[in-house]
């Protein structure tokens, strides 16, 4: 390549290529490879600092201590008289919200509102916020719930889950604005809200068991903490992506900074801070689950009684998990048409408002008489018992039954391929290497992919982990994140091509994907478990399955944005279609795939760890040993340390490979205000 001549006439000069490299990025990547399984084979099985799961060392049994001193200084620790009030407070709201719709209300013998004023209710404002269609599918899916026999601990559920976002939102919006309007505040802040959403949601269980005590207000405590950092990262965004000349224009008209807030920005800023609603609550959905091994009310408590109960119990998973798809459906639907609608109606668009005003004061009427019929008649108050949900359980299982004993050669004969291929030389050279070993070719692997910032937080995260006591356990699980997410990326790749090049198969998918990224990660282990039992390789797979949608999306989107000039271009110069995408699409979208790879990492690692419900072991089993064993508790603390430095780890070295393709820091800045959180737990 040339530069153009200063003057006709004038020689062009050679403009200096850039020095590139003697050996690919990929070549010392399979030298310290190859290095380290040498190392691992001369190291043979020493110094890998296994710990077996009943042990315990004096790190863990500090954590022990200090809970015990916690509870038993309840009543003179200041911190601890705070907790309890606060957890005094929540308990008291959520106990007021179920007298009111889920439990009865002593001395009533049911709710305040029984079920059908909730349905009038909940239609009511589906049709305020959303439209008619909205409203008739939030009365079909609790209905549904109802009919699957769920009816309380839906119930449960949706006042955990309002009842957080709205403290979340009470908390993050004022934060949000703080950052909108101060850089300084968002320089700082942003950093603490990428932490907090490494975190997999299972270990958020961990630091509040040390200061609330079991039931409905950890439940609250937990999803208000995993729940807060979206609402403030995309309000905040929000706020910042209003129009600089906007901005100076109201200025100059001599707006204060409060009337320009409240007048200007949280207007113009409304439909993204209602997909931050969004974001919040399908979070908190995805926690209180989750909150369900503390104790928490809601759909959580069948599913985990399923769930450790054993295979056997994969029918009455099934319709306990279908009754948190319901609900996960109805809630992102609603608010994203909300959304949807809020925006048109900002552009003026809408409908005619006189009209609309009269439907909703029909059906506000309907509401009323709704509600006054189920505190009136019983029949309508408490949610009649039907056969719906024991029969779908009984046919689930009975197809599970079929299908396991039909094809457990074909489901045995791949968990041992896998197992065998895959999993087991990763776990020899990852966990069986001596820890210095492992350490070390770590440190050099995130300084090849990420620079020397990559590589010193490594050091960082990986001295932690040593620190914890709990190496071999986290490299075990570093194993199952790893195979999970090649697996998860090579689909992710062949179904994201399919679907950039296809338009048809993109309409199809698509949907499907998105549904997928929907459900709280709970449910992803009721399919796999029926298939394949308790076990590593259940985790896997669940991991795989969870993660597969965010990472196909990425992929799509990345390579259709490859330029239509550039794609034609190709072609014209005679590319085969394999040639043009191993050639053109996938190099020039590679900082999406560098993304997708990212997220799926975070995604597995979160599933992986709540793997430990069904024999996943390694981390996930420690963690759940120190929530079940009083004893244990300091060791399932230094789990989620762990799990929570294996997060930032593999986040940050994969984010530092993104950042040195061009396309990939923007990208990050969009993927990071537009994921649902509990995706990027």
């Amino acid at each position: 390549m040339t530069s153009p001549p200063d003057a006709p006439g004038e020689a062009t000069r050679p403009v200096a290529p850039r020095p590139r490299r003697v050996v690919p990025l990929w070549g010392w990547l399979l030298v310290v490879v190859v290095i380290w399984w040498v190392a691992s084979r001369i190291g043979d099985g020493r110094a890998v600092l296994y710990l077996p799961g009943q042990e315990t060392t004096d790190f863990h049994d500090r954590f022990t201590d200090l809970k015990a001193d916690l509870i038993a200084g309840r009543d003179t620790n200041v911190l601890m008289q705070v907790v309890g009030a606060v957890s005094d407070a929540f308990n008291g709201v959520v106990e007021q919200l179920q007298g009111l719709v889920s439990t009865p209300d002593l001395p009533r013998p049911v709710p305040q509102i029984g079920w059908l004023g909730v349905l009038g209710i909940a239609g009511w404002v589906s049709l305020a916020i959303a439209g008619w269609r909205h409203a008739l599918g939030t009365m079909a899916s609790l209905a549904a719930v109802g009919l699957l026999g769920y009816w309380v601990d839906g119930m449960d559920t949706l006042i955990i889950t309002f009842f957080s976002v709205a403290v979340s939102l009470a908390l993050g919006l004022p934060l949000a604005v703080w950052m909108g309007t101060s850089r300084r505040v968002n320089a700082v802040v942003t950093p603490v809200l990428d932490v907090l959403q490494t975190f997999p949601a299972f270990v958020y269980l961990a630091p509040m068991a040390l200061f609330f005590s079991l039931g409905p207000a950890i439940a609250v405590a937990v999803t208000v903490l995993y729940a807060l950092p979206p609402a403030v990262r995309i309000s905040a965004h929000a706020l910042r992506s209003v129009s600089e000349t906007t901005i100076e224009a109201t200025t100059s008209l001599g707006q204060t900074g409060w009337q320009r807030l409240i007048k200007v920005q949280l207007p113009m800023a409304r439909p993204s801070i209602i997909v931050g609603v969004n974001q919040t609550m399908m979070a908190a959905l995805s926690i209180s689950v989750i909150a369900g091994f503390v104790n928490g009310p809601g759909l959580g408590k069948p599913v985990l009684r399923a769930l450790t109960a054993g295979s056997n119990q994969v029918g009455v998973a099934f319709v306990a998990g279908a009754s948190i798809v319901l609900i996960a459906i109805m809630l992102d639907r609603v608010t994203t048409a909300a959304s949807e609608r809020t925006e048109l109606v900002a552009r003026g668009g809408g409908g005619n408002r006189r009209t609309q005003r009269i439907v909703l004061a029909v059906a506000g009427a309907a509401a009323l008489v709704s509600v006054y019929v189920s505190r009136t008649y019983f029949s309508f108050a408490e949610f009649p018992d039907t056969e719906v949900g024991p029969e779908v359980a009984d046919a689930v299982q009975s197809a599970t039954d079929w299908t396991t004993s039909n094809f457990s050669g074909l489901t045995t004969g791949i968990q041992e391929s896998v197992t065998t291929v895959f999993i087991n030389p990763l776990q020899d050279l990852v966990a069986g290497s001596p820890w210095f070993v492992t350490g070390l070719a770590l440190l050099v692997l995130s300084q090849l992919l990420a620079g020397w910032r990559g590589a010193l937080i490594s050091a960082v995260c990986l001295s932690g982990i040593y620190a914890t006591d709990l190496w071999y356990d986290a490299m075990v699980t570093l194993t199952s994140v790893l195979v999970a997410t090649l697996f998860v990326m090579v689909v992710a790749v062949v179904l994201g091509v399919w679907m950039a090049r296809r338009r048809l198969v993109d309409r199809l998918l698509r949907p499907l994907l998105d549904a997928g990224q929907v459900m709280p990660s709970f449910v992803y282990l009721i399919p796999v478990l029926a298939l394949f039992g308790p076990g590593r390789f259940t985790a896997i797979v669940a991991a795989f399955i969870y993660a597969v949608p965010v990472a196909t999306k990425l992929v799509a989107d990345g390579v259709r944005q490859v330029s239509e000039t550039t794609v034609e271009a190709a072609t014209a110069a005679g590319s085969t279609p394999w040639q043009l995408i191993t050639k053109v699409q996938l190099p020039m979208a590679r900082g999406h795939l560098v993304l997708a790879a990212n997220q799926g990492l975070l995604f597995v690692l979160a599933m992986v760890v709540i793997g430990g419900l069904v024999g996943g072991g390694a981390l996930g089993y420690d963690s759940v040993l120190g929530f079940s064993r009083g004893e244990f508790f300091g060791k399932g603390v230094s789990a989620g340390i762990a799990i929570v430095l294996l997060g930032i780890m593999v986040d940050r070295v994969a984010r530092g490979a993104a950042e040195r393709d061009r396309s990939a820091p923007g990208l990050l800045v969009r993927l990071r205000t537009r994921t649902p959180a509990h995706h990027l737990s």
